[in-house]
């Protein structure tokens, strides 16, 4: 695995007598981030999969002159009040000291967060509704200094009428990358748009280094004490499992797990028939990742076929359902991203128990026959 120190792989480029420092990413390939004097420039280049066209973002430092260029959003900093629309997010805000700066999101009862909480009971948040793209009247009437869009839902059409009323808009492409740790590294993205780089480099940094200490742990295990892991579930008689580059594939292979589907090849779910996961799977180890039912009892109600698999018989089955916020949602869908290094060792605790003897799980649960 190739990583690269801050100061020792920049490159230099001048841009129309203006002086620019790429700044070198370690893992995630879907932005790039460039130094100037008193400015930064972000590039979104991998903004959803199959993108065609880069976008430009310029941060302009307190005081600092507009560089030459054309640029999709200008961004003068300090920034007071933002708005996020991916519960993804939020952990940069939690890990940046930036909570406060949160001014406005679809649907609060998503957010697991307690500090983002604390704000939210104090009146500073805005519940913008189910989604920012039915809210647009309300996010330019709170006119933050950015908001920041994912492209998994249909916001982007709303970029040209966020322009028209001179609110930035960013677009954060994280769940393209496939690298557990690229998705983490957005937090610089996160980190320059608060002007909060230093900060943001230095917790990506402890991300990194407890990742790689625990990946080191599993590395030397033989393929033959690797337990073999099925994961996904039916949905309308389709199976849906990771492709084998995907994010959550490279994890369980990072754990030290043998993952069934690893010649189903692509970034996304692979879709199979049950016939052909019965074939493969039925005497797996261990079944991981089983959507979020509560117990083994409900979930063989839910899907009679899913008693036939020896993970299941044998309650070898673990769901990422052990941290609820306070309205109900997955906190492993919040800080999931950002925090692969507790999911790696969750799952090194489940497949290897005697690698990480003192470690309890922070995401993942077993579960039992019937809370």
């Amino acid at each position: 695995m190739l990583t690269f120190s801050f100061s020792g792989c920049n490159e230099k480029k001048s841009d129309d007598a203006q002086e620019l420092e790429k700044v070198a990413l370690s893992y995630a390939s879907g932005f790039t981030i460039s130094r100037g004097n008193d400015f930064w420039e972000l590039e979104v280049t991998q903004a959803w999969s199959g993108a065609d066209r880069v976008f430009k973002y310029l941060i302009l430092e307190e005081n600092a002159k507009k560089p030459a260029g054309n640029f999709d959003a200008i961004i003068q900093l300090p920034v007071e009040k933002i708005i996020m629309t991916s519960t993804t997010h939020i952990p940069h805000l939690d890990m940046l000291n930036a909570n406060e700066k949160l001014s406005g999101f679809p649907n609060l009862n998503l957010i697991s967060s307690d500090k983002t909480w604390k704000q939210i009971d104090a009146g500073k948040v805005e519940d913008l509704g189910a989604g920012p793209s039915a809210n647009t009247e309300m996010v330019i009437d709170l006119a933050p200094d950015w908001i920041m869009i994912s492209t998994l839902g249909d916001d982007l059409k709303y970029l040209d009428l966020l322009a028209q009323a001179e609110i930035p808009a960013v677009i954060n492409g994280e769940y393209v990358e496939q690298h557990p740790l690229g998705r983490a590294e957005w937090i610089k993205f996160t980190g320059v748009l608060l002007g909060k780089y230093e900060e943001a480099n230095l917790a990506f940094e402890q991300v990194e280094k407890d990742y790689l200490e625990a990946e080191k742990l599993s590395e030397a295990i033989i393929d033959s004490l690797r337990p073999t892991v099925l994961s996904g579930v039916l949905y309308q008689d389709i199976w849906y499992a990771p492709g084998s580059e995907s994010w959550g594939a490279k994890i369980l292979q990072n754990a030290g797990g043998n993952y069934i589907f690893e010649d189903q090849i692509g970034t996304g779910s692979a879709q199979l028939n049950y016939e052909f996961v019965l074939e493969n799977a039925l005497e797996a180890d261990f079944w991981i990742g089983s959507a979020d039912f509560p117990d083994l009892q409900t979930m063989g109600n839910a899907e009679p076929r899913y008693k036939t698999f020896k993970a299941f018989k044998s309650g070898n089955v673990y769901s990422y359902t052990q941290k609820r916020g306070r309205a109900g949602g997955l906190e492993y869908f919040e800080l999931g991203y950002m925090r692969p290094d507790l999911i790696l060792k969750d799952l090194i605790k489940i497949l290897h128990p005697d690698l990480l003897p003192a470690y309890e799980l922070y995401f993942y649960q077993q579960l039992d026959e019937k809370k």
